[in-house]
């Protein structure tokens, strides 16, 4: 006679198998396999301002080249330098004449300024755009990109703001094509977005 497999674990198995499912379906924006005629449900319009060049940008001034999109703050301690600082190095290891351009979307736009932005970004790569916004814009575009943002109290009145970390890749039409995996050489990720190029 077989023994059948322990209840638990198979109860275990299928609940693993729904969460990946699930992760799949979230960025995606639903079941039955993305197609490119199908809409992301990550990403969309957007009304912010581009700090580096000092004017208002909406979605369409994106269009028509692959992008990058990075929520994150100035104040942030380790999370976000490090991911701009990778993100850098594969726009670096994509060649100068890339035209492929990175969004860092400000969190924080109650103590992110513009010029904090600008010069913020101006330590990673010039091809980084700033872009902050008032709140009601800001959380607009968080909503738009399915970031989670949340301010962390701190001590004497200061605070850290715990938020999503995705890298996400944008196709040349601004929709969702993929998260982008800066845990390998940049090289290597490089050559994944020479692809959308």
């Amino acid at each position: 006679m077989k023994r059948l497999p322990q209840l638990p674990l198979l109860i275990a198995l299928c609940v693993f198998a729904a969460i990946g499912v699930g992760i799949a379906v979230f960025l995606n924006g639903g079941g039955g396999g993305q197609t490119a005629t199908q809409p992301s449900a990550v990403g969309g319009p957007f009304t912010m301002t581009d700090d580096t060049n000092g004017r208002t940008v909406t979605e369409a001034d994106f269009k028509g080249q692959p992008f990058l999109v990075f929520f994150g703050y100035t104040h942030c301690p380790d999370v976000c330098p490090t991911e701009l600082f990778q993100i850098a190095q594969v726009m670096k290891a994509l060649g100068p004449d890339t035209k492929l351009k990175t969004l860092f979307v400000t969190v924080d736009p109650a103590r992110d300024t513009p010029k904090d932005m600008k010069d913020y970004v101006a330590n990673f790569d010039p091809r980084i755009i700033a872009l902050s916004g008032t709140e009601e814009q800001t959380r607009a575009m968080e909503k738009a990109y399915r970031v989670y943002a949340k301010k962390v109290p701190g001590k004497n009145g200061d605070y850290t703001m715990d938020h999503t970390a995705i890298v996400y890749v944008m196709d040349k039409n601004g929709r969702f094509v993929s998260a982008l995996d800066l845990d390998r050489p940049a090289k290597i990720a490089a050559a994944e977005l020479e692809k959308y190029l």
